[in-house]
């Protein structure tokens, strides 16, 4: 039970809260100076000039020291406002501001959108970078609208629904603690020489905590798409096939939903990968789409919002907690 004094932050609380920051980046998108995952990758980038070493055991305590500093930060911050439910509230709002990211990622898939509608494929090419890594020179306007639609529903997982089910697992510490993950699989989770056995351990930690919100993901994507048999076939007969074991059901959810076929060669850093079609027998990708792809997103990221307030009520009932299922 809690001390006398210190409000449980109830289902209610949480939502109004996470509420409250996802207006916040609907409102102001990320802040454009001083914003915190900015700074924690300044940090994550001085530990790893200290702590690297081509093996895994050095990636394994960067990402523990990286990760644990984060998340326990967070919990300081947590306790020192728990006395206050407005203080509660104001922090869980301040932090789900901080690390969602919806905004930027629809204004950023949108700009892409009206320079290749605007028949500006140099200017698409040069913007995709903001958006994704993917090399975009050889791309042409179909498969930059694929990457722009690809990265989208990916996204929808790794910058919103993701923070959102931790947050309602853990409170505060779960939003910073996922985006402390997701922060260093971008930094060094991928495939190169440097980072090949470094980043193992980001890697795979972004894959198990990235795990719930991209399962989230994929099944309201399913069911706010206006075609969710259509959806729920193609993530039963293609999710499997996609290399990644989150963006795979992601990816899939969005194709289907759109109608819209995924997957196929794409670019990374110079090296070349032949993906796995999603959605066989739809229509290739248009500019148009990604506008539905946009759409799509923010009917997911609400849902999932009143998906984690519901789960945080359910289990709070379960447990039986004193203001644990009420509001």
């Amino acid at each position: 039970m809690p001390a006398r004094g210190m409000p449980v932050e109830g289902p209610c609380a949480f939502g109004a809260a996470a509420g409250l920051g996802l207006l916040a980046d609907a409102v102001f998108g990320d802040p454009r100076r001083g914003h915190p995952v900015a700074a924690f990758g300044r940090a994550a980038g001085a530990a790893e000039r200290l702590l690297w070493r081509d093996d895994r055991a050095s990636g394994a305590l960067f990402t523990a020291v990286c990760v644990g500093g984060a998340v326990g930060a967070a919990a300081l911050a947590r306790r020192t406002a728990r006395g206050s439910r407005g203080a509660s509230v104001a922090l869980t709002a301040a932090a789900t501001w901080a690390v969602v990211g919806g905004t930027s990622l629809g204004r950023e898939a949108r700009l892409i959108g009206a320079r290749l509608a605007a028949g500006d494929v140099p200017g698409a090419r040069a913007r995709l970078p903001h958006l994704c890594g993917r090399d975009p020179e050889a791309l042409d306007e179909g498969q930059l609208a694929r990457a722009v639609v690809e990265s989208v529903a990916e996204n929808t997982s790794d910058a919103v629904v993701g923070a959102l089910v931790w947050g309602a697992l853990a409170g505060v510490p779960g939003l910073v603690g996922f985006r402390a993950v997701n922060t260093l699989d971008a930094m060094v989770g991928h495939r190169s020489p440097r980072h090949l056995r470094f980043g193992w351990a980001s890697a795979r930690l972004d894959d198990a905590v990235g795990a719930p919100g991209a399962r989230l993901t994929a099944a309201l994507a399913v069911l706010a798409g206006g075609a969710p048999r259509r959806a729920l076939g193609v993530v039963r007969r293609d999710a499997h096939r996609h290399p990644s074991p989150n963006a795979g059901p992601v990816e899939a959810s969005f194709a289907g939903a759109l109608g819209l076929r995924l997957g196929g060669t794409l670019a990374y850093g110079g090296r070349v990968e032949h993906r796995p079609v999603l959605g066989e027998g739809q229509r290739p990708v248009e500019v148009a789409d990604i506008d539905r792809a946009v759409r799509l997103s923010r009917r997911v990221t609400w849902l999932a919002l009143a998906a984690c307030v519901a789960g945080r009520a359910a289990w709070g009932s379960i447990q039986g907690r004193r203001g644990g299922a009420g509001c």
